[in-house]
């Protein structure tokens, strides 16, 4: 029988006797442990009998093994050395050390180790949102379309000493997700990027895209675009709808996440996103547009119209590939918020797009560090390249 096993047995055993009307110490003199064990059962029990309930799950260290932890670590053995001792994984052992003791052999106490133990484990939790101020905070925010990570860099900006002000993205989560909690109002989870009330696992698709002449891959686009270092290289995609085709033109600036929209009544033909895409980067200064990377859709069967207009350079990422686009994809997944599969896009007018493009470029991000596309772009605009640096990457 492994130790913690035997030493939960003769616990059990103690118990008893003492419910037969034996003495403590009689009742250790039975079993073969020392008195001051007995006292120390009875201590951590309040001198009450315990309640009797359903055994605890064997993975979990019980006060027995937290006492012979304290035992074997007066007699200096290490966290291996009492793994072994306990029939127990080293990792069990280091942890349980790190969390309920201090620098040294004598500052893990075990009784001590229990009693919080036991109060972590006690449910329900008490959920920071429960603080009125706090809660009234997140929902200001999340009624204006902020994502909760958005909403935790922001309290922990305004309130740097004050971590009762604070709240983790997670707990908003679950506060929107777990409507018995009741922090948050139960329609608040519409504002969220997906508007879903739970969590929905999500499975990939891969479709077949036409094939693109004289297209560069991205392999061949200069190193300053893959490590943001230098600003004006954008990535590009569409949002399709339903009616006809519609489709919205997204295009991130790699460096400042600036996101601006192309307006395409016509459709997302391949002449139809040229024009679009022509008449939207024109108005771009020349040193922010370096290059341009889309995806192997057929829209784009007239990119090098687009670069002979705009001076702009065009590459394609690897078939199936996504994630290389990585800035594009998080844009067009907030801009769903705003325009949700299945509905006709071609309802939204320039002044719509812009509007949306305005509130997203407004809205703090935590990869700028607090700021917001629109406050790193002027950056960008306010100090552009040194001469001789190339504009077309």
């Amino acid at each position: 029988m492994p130790a913690n096993d035997a030493a939960r047995e003769r616990k059990r055993k103690f118990w008893a006797l003492l419910r037969e009307g034996r003495s403590s110490s009689a009742a250790c003199e039975t079993l073969g442990v020392h008195r001051s064990q007995g006292y120390r059962w009875i201590k951590a029990a309040g001198g009450r009998f315990p309640v009797e309930d359903k055994p605890r799950s064997g993975r979990y260290l019980e006060l027995d093994d937290r006492l012979r932890i304290a035992d074997l670590r007066l007699q200096g053995a290490g966290v291996r050395e009492i793994a072994r001792e306990l029939g127990r994984q080293p990792s069990t052992i280091s942890r349980e050390l790190r969390r309920n003791g201090k620098p040294g052999r004598l500052g893990y106490r075990p009784h001590a180790a229990q009693k919080q133990c036991e109060a972590r484990a006690r449910r329900p939790k008490a959920c920071r949102l429960d603080e009125p101020v706090l809660a009234v905070l997140v929902e200001e925010r999340l009624v204006k379309n902020w994502s909760p990570q958005q909403i935790s860099d922001d309290l922990a900006r305004l309130f740097p000493r004050n971590p009762e002000m604070r709240v983790a993205p997670e707990t908003i989560y679950q506060a929107l997700f777990i409507q018995g909690r009741g922090q948050l109002r139960a329609d608040l989870h519409k504002h969220l990027r997906t508007g879903r009330a739970a969590r929905k696992p999500r499975g990939l698709r891969f479709t077949d895209k036409g094939k693109i002449r004289d297209k560069i891959l991205i392999s061949e686009r200069p190193a300053e675009a893959r490590d943001r270092a230098v600003p004006g290289h954008w990535e590009g995609d569409l949002i399709v709808g339903s009616a006809s085709g519609s489709a919205i033109g997204t295009l991130v600036e790699r460096a400042s996440r600036y996101v601006m929209l192309v307006h395409l009544p016509n459709g997302h033909s391949a002449p139809a996103v040229r024009d679009g895409l022509i008449a939207t980067i024109s108005t771009l200064p020349a040193h922010l547009r370096r290059s341009l990377t889309w995806d192997q859709g057929t829209e784009m069967a007239k990119h090098l119209d687009v670069t002979l207009a705009t001076d702009m350079a065009i590459y394609f990422c690897d078939p199936h590939s996504p994630w290389q686009r990585g800035s594009n994809e998080n844009a067009n997944g907030l801009l769903r918020q705003y325009f949700p599969k299945g509905t006709n896009l071609n309802a939204h007018g320039p002044e719509r797009l812009l509007e949306v493009a305005t509130e997203l470029n407004q809205r703090p991000r935590k990869t700028l560090g607090g700021r917001t596309p629109a406050a790193a772009l002027e950056e960008l605009l306010s100090n552009p390249p040194r001469p001789g640096v190339a504009t077309t990457g």
